[in-house]
């Protein structure tokens, strides 16, 4: 596919003079201070971002994401719960720490503990103190540490089947049997002391322990906002936790992972040296800012001028139309290109056809103007016929040149 028709000559990206004349001088204009002071401009739109974060973190809603907490809004959350415990007249306290709610608990006469300890972070002693400070603990979703540490004996059992999405009391427990069918789905099942809500044989959703003073139940969906107000659950959860005044609403967290009750922070676990290491990081990413912000002058333009030989750009659009199989597009290109020549060849002016090209090429040959019509209007199917066909085009296009 060498016949080709050059498709430029040659490029040159030289800025003209015109061009040149009309830029206006480097430095002036706000683009222009911007440029000479990098460092500068860095440090303010810095300084800009953090206080916008500050700002932004300050007047975001409060409130948090943990599940089953009070102060969440959101599906896995308790808000509507607690308030509408509130509103029966129940005193719910949302302690953080261990000591925290050890203390609510000893401040009343008759507390109820809602604990929900999904990572099993509180200890034996832990647990034993807290049981023994409260009047009814009610214990949601334990874990198998937790359930041994309380040794009210309840146990795991299983979980509730996929297949059972609500689920019937199938006990004598009055505040089962009052709040009738609850949500089942994702629940865990235990088994020991009085069972209700149950899925096979003697293992339920909720278990009571012989004293009733321990409640376990097996589902965060029951108290959740979600779906708290399908079937019967919000009755379930009013009764469990709404019989006492005071209830302390407790969810253990990190700050808990200690044997003796006190847990500490990660404050209160890093050296004093640790406050002064965020600003000293600060100010060395600034420094590093400014130092590698800063370019040393104004960029110089350099005119390049470049020139493609046209013979390089025939071959490589041939290249091109090979390892894409274009052969139309390449016959096509080679048949206008030959025309175009020839044209200029037998005098014929811009507006003349093929037709009139090809028949006065061939009187001036002294062929048959079929046979010429058939050979420049031939579409070659494979890649050899069309490199035959450019061959025959060129001797054609030399024999009408020479003439």
């Amino acid at each position: 596919m060498t016949g080709l028709p050059p498709a430029n000559t040659g490029y040159s990206n030289t800025p003209s003079s015109g061009a040149a004349a009309g830029q206006a001088p480097r430095g002036r204009g706000p683009i222009g201070w911007i440029r000479n002071h990098r460092g500068l401009a860095a440090s303010v739109v810095l300084a800009v971002a953090a206080l916008a974060l500050v700002i932004g973190t300050q007047l975001a809603p409060k409130g948090d994401t943990v599940p089953l907490s009070v102060h969440n809004a959101g599906p896995n959350g308790a808000r509507a719960l607690a308030q509408i415990l509130g509103r029966h007249g129940v005193d719910v306290h949302t302690p953080n720490r261990f000591d925290a709610a050890l203390a609510d608990l000893r401040s009343s006469s008759s507390p109820t503990l809602l604990l929900y300890d999904r990572n099993g972070i509180l200890g034996k002693p832990q647990l034993a103190a807290l049981a023994a400070a409260a009047d009814r603990v009610v214990v949601i979703s334990p874990r198998l540490d937790t359930l041994t540490a309380l040794d009210v004996g309840i146990h795991q059992a299983g979980v509730v089947p996929d297949a059972v999405p609500v689920l019937d009391p199938r006990c004598s427990q009055a505040d089962a049997n009052a709040a009738g069918q609850v949500t089942g789905q994702g629940g865990f099942v235990y088994d020991g002391g009085t069972t209700c809500y149950r899925t096979a044989g003697t293992a339920g959703m909720l278990a009571t322990s012989a004293d009733r003073r321990t409640a376990v139940l097996g589902s965060t969906a029951v108290l959740g906002n979600d779906k708290l107000d399908d079937l019967g659950n919000a009755a379930l959860a009013v009764r469990l936790l709404g019989a006492s005044p005071d209830l302390v609403w407790y969810l253990p967290s990190l700050e808990d992972v200690t044997v003796t009750g006190h847990g500490k922070t990660l404050d209160d676990l890093a050296p004093g040296w640790a406050r002064f290491l965020g600003p000293w990081l600060l100010l060395v990413a600034v420094a590093a800012i400014v130092w590698r912000g800063r370019r040393h002058g104004p960029l110089v333009f350099e005119p390049l001028p470049v020139v493609v030989k046209a013979v390089e750009t025939a071959e490589g659009r041939a290249r091109l139309y090979q390892d894409s199989r274009a052969l139309d597009q390449a016959r096509d290109n080679l048949r206008a290109g030959m025309l175009a020549r020839i044209s200029g060849k037998v005098r014929l002016g811009p507006g003349a056809g093929a037709e009139d090209i090809i028949a006065a090429a061939a009187r001036l040959l002294g062929r048959d103007p079929a046979a010429v019509r058939a050979l420049v209007n031939e579409r070659p199917a494979t890649e050899a016929r069309l490199v035959a066909w450019s061959q025959a085009m060129d001797k054609l296009e030399k024999e009408v040149m020479t003439q």
